[in-house]
């Protein structure tokens, strides 16, 4: 059995810096694209950040420039680095992997940032 588990996730300060981690682990042979998503009520899940296994990285707009995915495939954790924090980006952050050719959700983890 696969399990993502998000953590890194809390309340800061508009301008201040989070660092989201997401761990896989269970029967694991191989992980290709991880993501990033977030979603706040009402709205869609909306896609934050995508970094392929090679390391191939795209960023949803609302993040670009403040916002860094990585990978430790020795480790099979992903993380994002998100700076310049903005109220607007309060939101459930969940992470997604492609692990074993099929697609895995974590539970998710908030994100509350105060103005």
């Amino acid at each position: 059995q696969v399990q993502l588990v998000e953590s890194g996730g809390g309340l800061v300060q508009a301008g201040g810096s989070l660092k989201l981690s997401c761990a896989a682990s269970g029967s694991i042979f191989s992980i290709n694209t991880m993501s990033w998503y977030r979603q706040v009520p009402g709205k869609q899940r909306e896609l934050v950040a995508v970094i392929t296994r090679g390391g191939s990285r795209n960023y949803g707009d609302s993040v670009k420039g403040r916002s860094t995915i990585s990978r430790d495939n020795a480790k099979n954790t992903m993380y994002l680095q998100m700076n310049s924090l903005k109220p607007e980006d309060t939101a459930v952050y969940y992470c997604n992997a492609n692990i074993n050719l099929v697609s895995y959700w974590g539970q998710g983890t908030q994100v509350t940032v105060s103005s």
